[in-house]
């Protein structure tokens, strides 16, 4: 199940299609060339690994931009986002919600 789980978070992260996106306050107020950058380090993360990803699902990552470390996730949420879906391999029962912030906000 987690490969599954993965493809899918891979798909959405590289196109933010299939989901949603959102950024924290400190995210949403850089400038817009800096949260374009992020999230273009986000869309071509690649940088698995046991630490970061121990259940292989792909949805952690961390990066350094313009001197701030970034974390983003991905959660999995029902249909109506009010709480955590019962099957993150399902896309018919998931919303996938990634979440780009600054590591000070985590």
């Amino acid at each position: 199940m987690s490969s599954k789980i993965a493809l899918l978070n891979d798909a959405f992260r590289k196109t933010f299609s299939g989901g949603k996106v959102m950024m924290t306050a400190g995210v949403d107020a850089l400038p817009d060339m800096v949260k374009c950058g992020a999230l273009h380090e986000v869309a071509t993360f690649n940088g698995f690994n046991e630490d970061n990803d121990p259940y292989g699902e792909h949805d952690f990552g961390s990066f350094e931009l313009c001197s701030r470390k970034f974390f983003w996730k991905i959660d999995y949420y029902d249909d109506c986002r009010e709480s955590s879906s019962d099957d993150p391999a399902d896309p018919t029962k998931t919303t996938r919600v990634l979440t780009l912030m600054l590591a000070e906000e985590y």
